[in-house]
């Protein structure tokens, strides 16, 4: 899987509006020699002959069945997403480091998950926040998995991940978080095949697909490859805990947006 998707994001523009469901675009400015890069990164970002047209259905109605809140933001570049980021000292493991403010978390997350048409797969931006959430607190750190790996900055990619995805940088926390949206994205695309069959409900599809999207991004692929929608009891515990924590890391995305911006 090798996505080179980094050129794509200079000089694309990015509107989100969302006010009690999704509205929004992202496009090169017209006339722009981006568009061929940006529609060819947006092809490679979809592994092909994952999604059946039956689990396409399931997840536009899982879409659907999502109501993110209220938000009206917008913005252009990457230089100006970079440039109202704010960073804030906190203290971690006895040390004082940075960390994004709520604000420019959440707009970090909002640009990720447009960019990477999450919502064609049934995520938004509160996901992609409760998964970084997840993963770190928004703390850039490096840590070291149980098959001692290290993994980088605010997604916690191991090099392998990393270089398969076409990430350059994993302690770059704008390309950290787009590529992590980006590997929800088959995260969600590999949860649709493997939930399928189980015939879910929108709503409880969506939240089960979620499961999978977290299963898939915590466990290697003999692990990941264990469940059928049905055993998620029987994971390791960390893969739990991760499946709870962002879920609730969503939920405070939700509550954040509407406290900012509504």
């Amino acid at each position: 899987m090798h996505i080179n998707a980094a050129t794509a994001w200079t000089a694309a523009i990015l509107t989100v509006t969302v006010v009690g469901g999704f509205s929004s675009q992202w496009a090169p400015g017209a006339g722009s020699a981006v568009a061929p890069v940006a529609a060819a990164a947006a092809a490679a970002a979809t592994p092909a002959g994952t999604v059946g047209a039956a689990a396409s259905t399931t997840a536009a109605a899982a879409v659907a069945a999502v109501k993110p809140a209220v938000v009206s933001v917008a913005f252009t570049t990457e230089a100006e997403l970079r440039a109202r980021m704010k960073w804030i000292p906190v203290k971690y493991g006895g040390e004082r480091v940075k960390t994004l403010d709520e604000e420019s978390r959440l707009l970090l997350a909002q640009a990720a998950a447009e960019r990477a048409g999450l919502d064609k797969v049934g995520l938004s931006y509160e996901d992609v926040y409760g998964l970084i959430n997840a993963e770190t607190s928004w703390i850039p750190r490096t840590g070291m998995g149980k098959n001692g790996v290290a993994s980088m900055g605010l997604a916690q990619f191991e090099p392998r991940t990393a270089k398969g995805l076409g990430l350059k940088d994993p302690n770059d926390p704008v390309q950290a978080v787009y590529f992590a949206a980006i590997n929800m994205k088959h995260g969600a695309q590999w949860a649709s095949d493997r939930i399928a069959h189980l015939q879910l409900p929108p709503e409880q599809y969506a939240s089960k697909m979620r499961e999978g999207v977290s299963i898939y991004y915590n466990l290697s692929v003999k692990g990941r490859n264990k469940w059928d929608g049905t055993n998620t009891a029987a994971l390791p515990i960390e893969t739990q805990r991760h499946i709870r924590n962002v879920r609730t890391g969503a939920e405070k995305a939700a509550d954040l947006a509407e406290e900012i911006w509504s």
